[in-house]
């Protein structure tokens, strides 16, 4: 939904086995396009979970994009515009994930950069590689997180953050 470059992008995405899942402009792409495309961008999305749950060193690794349990748009916002914590929506988040079967959740959407353990639950957004222009390393079983700017950029905590998200 960003870029021209779809078909490369899923090209290396799919030669380098990466594990992908849908977002919300891979739904719009195939929205947009309907249901007569049968491209390999078309192809390629239509394969494309809405969760990945993976174990690893016995640790639970659930990726989704938005919020558990398959949310596209229900973003994690833990971070106000100049990237500080808000203590309430910590609170609420850790609140909503008391019953949460995983010890790793990935999510995205939010174009906020962050690693906090909320409860039992380490939740890691590793922000966006084009608007906040990080990347995240989880290292385990150690269960420790890593952030890198990329391209030369400055990384930007939170991007959009009053952005309203189209349902």
């Amino acid at each position: 939904g960003y870029g021209t470059e779809l078909k490369e992008t899923i090209r290396l995405l799919h030669n380098g086995n990466c594990r992908s899942i849908l977002g919300n402009h891979d739904l719009w792409w195939l929205e947009m396009n309907g249901t007569g495309s049968s491209g390999p961008a078309d192809r390629y999305l239509r394969t494309l979970p809405v969760v990945v749950e993976r174990d690893v060193y016995d640790q639970r690794i659930v990726m989704v994009h938005g919020s558990p349990p398959a949310s596209l748009m229900d973003g994690i916002k833990l971070l106000d515009e100049d990237g500080e914590l808000i203590p309430a929506m910590r609170a609420l988040w850790q609140e909503r994930l008391q019953d949460f079967s995983g010890d790793v959740l990935v999510v995205g959407h939010t174009h906020q950069v962050f690693a906090e353990r909320l409860g039992k639950v380490l939740v890691v957004n590793p922000g966006s590689t084009c608007f906040n222009h990080t990347c995240a390393i989880l290292t385990l079983p150690e269960c420790t997180v890593d952030f890198f700017p990329l391209g030369g950029q400055e990384p930007e905590p939170v991007w959009n953050w009053g952005l309203q998200y189209r349902r």
